[in-house]
């Protein structure tokens, strides 16, 4: 049935029945805006640890690792790794959200500007935000389950049939050399090209399956709340460890079995014979890698600044029970996460040994992975991935859901519908959430690959992250310098580049924005490996079709054998420098640039930088730097110039930053009214007194905290390097 066992349906819906119970357990003990936005504050560190490793890992996390590190090599990792160096901050950051004590991240932009205007526009960037995300996750969950359960060739209908002749066709034009093609085959792969027809088809609809999965999230999470959510998380994240780990001995097995090993750790040393050494260097400066080492930190930069202003973040923090509790969830469940992404990473480069030339998207390679490895032991292992990967989307799109409503709720419904009941915002609040789920459904087809939505995720939340770390800890980040920022930020990267060619549509057909990257031919001598050799006699029988066909405009490849020195070539294609999704040519012969404008490079050119000259990768950084570094710049000359905002609001809500929080909330509110009183208290802890700036001295359980984390990171890295270099 669809393509499964019956012990894999049997497994997925039993944890399908699980989850609708969870949810309405939890929907009984809903009494207010707190107990369904943030669980009532009671979570511990056991469940804030998978709470934090569930709302980061979605469907999307496992399969985009796999993705990218399938086209570019163990560097690909970075495409979900990049968090790692700005992980042991959160050891200091979670506290923060959690002494914030506030509903949602909106009401911090609120409290600390005094604007309801600002937290209204953070309240419809976030959940727009939330439902990119959401659709993000559905799109690589339904894409995997996909590839999980294919049709063979004798169960597709007529039209898939014709469709699938059709892919075969444009696999064969593809692989001629052009100068032998004919005028009528270049016409028909450009028409191929074009249509994009399937090879690979279903026995599940892909749309279809994305409602159901909505549905169960709105029976389980929109009635139950952010309990029933970080419950989820519990279980899902459990599961997604065993099926991380289980994952890498049926591969390693499967490769030794092929390739002549006599146990399942011989697939180290296969891989890298069979593998070129560029897919095993971790940071790499190649300019045809998309992941070169300065693009890795700039990315890093970008989102380590991001995630902070994510509003999941506020509520996975904020629903701890203490600050403690929020500090040890948030970040030993993000290095749970950084741990497994090395699994995924690892099984990555398997699955080119197993899967190059056997599967054409990358998409699909965890999915049809799953199916040829765990489909053999027939013991429910295959729906219990299928179930771990609906788990791990529905858990994460649970609490981005709950965010988001939380967010709509508090931020711009309460404003215009003051002084309702609790009972009144929390049916509106479900209603939201439905909504959201909704668009995210309805999302997951705007995007054609998973690392292009990752690329735009990524960068979503930018516009917000001055306004939220400077007014975290700088006196005079004001509301207008906080406006300032804001709004270049958001004119500059997101209107002008959405709107710009839509308002003008010459942009796309001027010839200046058509610019491209150079291309070159890098050459290096390389020992060759088994891949090389590989590549090489597919070179070779490329070259005798298109020779039979009267090509003599090349000479013939000369073989090579494992070992043999030779000179590699490398071709870096040419990239359009200021459109996302390239130039490309219509039905009428013409250019046009496709995708979003890249304002801000368009400003870099106009002060005579000529980006062409620079790698794809380069132009990406700048990109990438520009946009994150331009709203602290605007922020930081706006805040210089101008005076501060109330200090009496001003010294309320930092000494409201300075005083711990007790796990007992009645003990908690005295707390902070005695601070309210004397709001030079704490005064002593600041590292720069009598300045404008709210640095605080660590104590030893930040210190020892950080020091800790920092030697994770190195411990992480290092064991990267080790599982890379095993059977070098």
């Amino acid at each position: 049935m669809f393509g499964l066992l019956w012990i894999d349906i049997i497994v997925i819906v039993a944890y399908f029945l699980v989850l609708i119970g969870i949810g309405y357990w939890s929907m009984r003990r809903i009494r207010h805006q707190e107990d369904y936005f943030l669980g009532g504050r009671r979570f511990g560190r056991i469940v804030q640890i998978f709470a934090a490793f569930g709302s980061g890992t979605s469907a999307d996390t496992a399969v985009g690792v796999t993705t990218t590190t399938f086209r570019n090599g163990i560097s690909g990792i970075w495409s979900a790794l990049l968090g790692l160096f700005v992980t042991p901050f959160y050891w200091i950051v979670a506290p923060w959200m959690r002494r914030l004590r506030l509903l949602t991240m909106g009401d911090f932009f609120e409290e600390r500007y005094q604007s309801q205007k600002m937290a209204g526009l953070y309240a419809l960037f976030g959940c727009i935000g939330f439902i990119f995300i959401i659709a993000l996750g559905m799109s690589a969950m339904s894409k995997t389950i996909v590839g999980i359960t294919p049709k063979t060739v004798e169960e597709l209908n007529q039209t898939e049939f014709r469709e699938y002749q059709r892919a075969l066709e444009r696999e064969h034009l593809q692989e001629l050399s052009a100068h032998s093609m004919t005028t009528e085959q270049l016409e028909r792969l450009e028409q191929l090209n074009l249509e994009r027809p399937r090879k690979l088809f279903s026995h599940i609809n892909e749309d279809v399956l994305i409602w159901i999965v909505g549905l169960i999230v709105i029976l389980y999470a929109v009635t139950g709340g952010l309990e029933a959510a970080f419950l989820a998380d519990l279980i899902q994240g459990m599961f997604i460890i065993f099926l991380s780990i289980i994952f890498l001995p049926f591969a390693w097995t499967k490769i030794s079995n092929l390739y002549g090993g006599s146990n399942m750790f011989d697939a180290f040393g296969i891989m890298h014979q069979r593998l070129p050494e560029s897919f095993f260097q971790i940071f790499t400066a190649s300019a045809a890698n998309e992941f070169t080492w300065y693009y890795i930190l700039s990315i890093a930069l970008m989102a380590g600044l991001g995630v902070t202003v994510q509003p999941n973040m506020l509520v996975t923090c904020g629903a701890a029970k203490s600050e403690n509790a929020a500090r040890v969830g948030f970040t030993s469940g993000n290095f749970m996460k950084r741990f497994c992404t090395i699994l995924w990473g690892l099984f990555g480069l398997t699955a080119v040994v197993l899967y190059s030339g056997v599967v054409d998207n990358s998409d699909l390679i965890w999915g049809h992975a799953t199916r040829d490895l765990l489909g053999s032991a027939k013991i429910g292992l295959v729906g219990l991935m299928v179930a771990s990967l609906m788990a791990a989307l529905m858990s994460t799109v649970a609490t981005l859901m709950i965010s988001a409503s939380g967010l709509i709720i508090h931020n711009l419904y309460r404003p215009f519908f003051p002084e309702r009941n609790e009972q009144h915002y929390v049916k509106v609040g479900r209603v939201i959430g439905f909504l959201v789920v909704v668009g995210g459904a309805l999302g997951a087809t705007m995007f054609d690959t998973i690392l292009q939505m990752l690329k735009f995720v990524w960068g979503f939340f930018v516009m917000y992250t001055a306004a939220f770390w400077l007014g975290i800890k700088w006196r005079r980040a004001t509301r207008k310098a906080a406006w300032a920022s804001i709004i270049t930020s958001l004119i500059i990267s997101y209107l002008l580049p959405t709107l710009a060619p839509v308002v003008v549509p010459a942009i796309r057909t001027t010839d200046y924005f058509h610019q491209m990257t150079e291309a070159k031919t890098l050459t290096q001598t390389v020992e060759a490996t088994q891949y090389d050799v590989s590549q090489r006699n597919q070179e070779i029988r490329q070259w005798e079709r298109t020779e039979k066909m009267g090509d003599s405009v090349n000479t013939r490849p000369h073989p090579l054998t494992v070992g043999q020195q030779f000179e590699k070539v490398e071709y870096i294609t040419p990239k359009s420098v200021f459109w996302t999704q390239g130039v490309k040519i219509d039905d009428r012969n013409r250019k046009y640039g496709a995708g979003e404008f890249n304002v801000s490079l368009v400003l870099l050119s106009s002060l005579g930088w000529d980006l062409r000259k620079n790698p794809h990768a380069l132009n990406e950084t700048i990109n990438v730097l520009f946009r994150t570094l331009l709203p602290f710049l605007i922020l930081l000359l706006f805040g210089i110039a101008a005076s501060e905002d109330d200090k009496q609001h001003l010294d309320r809500f930092f000494v409201k930053m300075r005083t711990k929080v007790n796990e007992d909330p009645a003990i908690d509110r005295a707390e902070i009214e005695k601070s309210y009183r004397d709001l030079n208290r704490f005064e002593q802890l600041k590292l720069f007194p009598n300045s404008s700036w709210e640095f605080l001295k660590w104590n030893r359980e930040d210190a020892s905290g950080f020091i800790v984390s920092v030697g994770v990171v190195v411990g992480i890295i290092g064991l990267l390097y080790l599982l890379v270099s095993i059977g070098k």
